[in-house]
């Protein structure tokens, strides 16, 4: 499996607003994603995507859909996410 980790910088006052976008939002290929708020309250939010393989990962991100939800995403957050690509090669459903 193959996927990403990414930062979201949420505009203030914008998190329900982000959420309600994001809320059954599931990337085509994408196995599973989810999104944590940090325990500290000035840290931005942390997201994990997974994918079935790093060509899933990369045809959602080159696909016209995605590029519309990344445009309504940046409606909502103060400045680009940063991302971190990769292959998982270790995890355990439970």
């Amino acid at each position: 499996m193959y996927g990403t980790i990414f930062n979201l910088n949420v505009k203030p006052g914008h998190e329900q607003d982000l959420l309600e976008l994001m809320d059954g939002n599931t990337p085509k290929g994408g196995v599973a994603w989810f999104l944590m708020k940090p325990d500290d309250d000035n840290a931005d939010l942390i997201g994990v995507a997974v994918f079935e393989s790093k060509e899933a990962h990369i045809a959602n991100a080159n696909s016209p859909e995605q590029n519309e939800s990344f445009k309504q995403l940046m409606e909502h957050l103060d400045s680009e996410p940063t991302w971190t690509d990769g292959e998982y090669i270790q995890g355990v459903m439970l």
